[in-house]
């Protein structure tokens, strides 16, 4: 892709046109995931955090300085993304008995503290349940069913590529309507 005809695709996902986003995201796909691959060995976590990745570069486009390489500044974001896993990992691993401490946490709680926990739980359900059917659905099968993006993407007949754009755009929507229902206490 020619220079000028990128800078006119980051211009137009930048101002949120779907189209744009999903080219700009399968051009760089191969360049991005293939980056993190060699760097965490792990196809699984290799997939989240490129979809991670990329959910960023979304958000950020308007900080994107049209003088440095686009591919560069987005395997800056992926370097980061990959240092702020391992990270996460390794405080995971930190106490083997943390899982554990969890789980007991989780018994010792109260009714009360349970019933919190259910009527959060539902209050999400009813959100969920105001986003679009496509949304749901991604929703439904990614959290509460924890299908693979390949299991998802076979059972909807979707490409692999256009499954993970959908499953960062059904998170974010989630998150900006929790947000908003935040605010409305």
């Amino acid at each position: 892709m020619k220079e000028d005809q990128l800078l006119t695709l980051i211009l137009k996902a930048r101002d949120k046109d779907q189209k744009a986003q999903t080219q700009l995201i399968n051009s760089f796909w191969v360049d991005v995931f293939s980056f993190v691959m060699n760097k965490v060995k792990d196809e699984n976590d290799a997939d989240e955090i490129t979809v991670s990745v990329f959910s960023k570069v979304l958000n950020k486009l308007d900080l994107f300085d049209p003088s440095f390489q686009f591919k560069t500044w987005i395997l800056t974001i992926a370097q980061n993304t990959i240092i702020d896993f391992w990270r996460k990992r390794s405080r995971e691993n930190e106490d083997p008995n943390a899982n554990l401490q969890d789980v007991k946490n989780e018994f010792a709680r109260s009714p009360e503290e349970l019933l919190i926990s259910e009527e959060d739980q539902q209050k999400i359900i009813k959100i969920i349940e105001t986003m679009d059917a496509k949304n749901q659905d991604i929703i439904r099968l990614r959290f509460f069913e924890e299908k693979s993006i390949k299991e998802i993407a076979e059972e909807l007949n979707l490409s692999v590529a256009n499954t993970k754009v959908r499953i960062m755009r059904a998170k974010k929507i989630l998150a900006e309507l929790l947000k908003e229902d935040e605010t409305d206490f």
